[in-house]
């Protein structure tokens, strides 16, 4: 077959498709003006993907690949379709364990009771895509999906509104694969999504609203109730906080006045600060047992650690709680 009769189709590493060429110089599976919607035409790419046809950017808009099967068995790699288009495929049922599809385009795609586990999303665009039974579990989308870079990407060149449509598309996806994850018990995997959505959903606010401050208040302290971890963290950081400030500002004990001071020893100051320690812990769970009392500015301090502390261990038990019902 001459270089004319071949494919002209080109990947991103520079391999060129081997496939027969048709009058547009693409063989069928990259002609984007050839639209696979024959009824065998899953078993068709099947074949052509087993003989070892490229799978790079074939052009799949609107096919019919219902049931389509692209699992390789006895490979750690899966059939590589990166760059593939298959904007609103028929992809029912269809058996994609382990495939690539790096910045492929799925999107308004139909994988309704599709096998997707261990699937490679990362930049491929999943927007509008149906997911209805889909088995989701294992799959990767990497860091961020294409429409959050853009966003961000739209925002540093000034382009606030384009940008709060694209974080308004990464929302919407998120929560579609919340939603999935939900259905079929993958709480692991639910969490994560959930808060990618609620950040997604708070760079849509103006940057010092007071939803978006509120909103990444929730998020440093509680990861929005999908982090009890960030909730003991804060609680230790408020306590060392606190004692540095009752170190400096003294504590009262048995009537003496104790505060921190050159003229003091190293052991007298550190034996000093780690009761200032025991009382910011005896304070910030609002036990109050009544050895030591706050003097001065170290009153202002004991009050905000005693609200602040109430409120933070109601937060923990309720995120711990939430986590461990789901």
């Amino acid at each position: 077959m001459s270089k004319d009769e071949i494919c002209s189709y080109v990947n991103h590493l520079g391999e060129r498709c081997h496939a027969h060429a048709h009058s547009s110089q693409y063989c069928y599976w990259h002609d984007p003006n050839i639209t696979k919607s024959a009824p065998d035409s899953a078993q068709k790419l099947e074949q052509y993907a087993r003989a070892g046809g490229m799978l790079h950017g074939v052009f799949l808009k609107n096919a019919n690949l219902e049931n389509l099967n692209l699992v390789k068995k006895g490979s750690q790699r899966g059939f590589d379709l990166t760059g593939a288009d298959l904007y609103r495929a028929n992809l029912r049922g269809a058996h994609l364990f382990n495939t690539i599809l790096i910045r492929a385009s799925l999107m308004k795609a139909d994988l309704s009771n599709a096998n997707l586990h261990c699937a490679h999303l990362e930049e491929c665009n999943l927007l509008g895509v149906k997911l209805i039974d889909a088995k989701v579990e294992h799959i990767k989308i990497g860091e961020t999906l294409i429409q959050e870079s853009r966003a961000k990407a739209l925002e540093s060149e000034g382009e606030h509104e384009q940008a709060k449509d694209f974080y308004e598309q990464a929302e919407e996806i998120y929560r579609n694969l919340r939603k999935t994850s939900e259905h079929q018990g993958l709480v692991t995997l639910a969490g994560p999504f959930l808060r990618r959505e609620l950040t997604m959903r708070r760079f849509q606010e103006d940057r010092c609203s007071v939803n978006r401050i509120s909103s990444k208040i929730v998020d440093l302290f509680c990861g929005y109730g999908e982090d009890p971890l960030r909730v003991v963290l804060f609680s230790w950081a408020l306590i060392v906080f606190s004692a540095f400030f009752y170190f400096v500002f003294g504590l009262r004990f048995a009537g003496e006045f104790q505060v921190f001071s050159l003229q003091q020893t190293l052991e007298e100051n550190t034996i000093f600060f780690f009761e200032c320690l025991y009382y910011s812990v005896v304070t910030f769970t609002t036990l109050g047992y009544g050895d030591f009392i706050p003097v001065g500015f170290s009153r202002v301090i004991a009050a905000l650690e005693a609200f602040t502390g109430s409120f933070t261990i109601a937060l923990f038990v309720v995120v711990f709680v939430k986590k461990m019902t789901r």
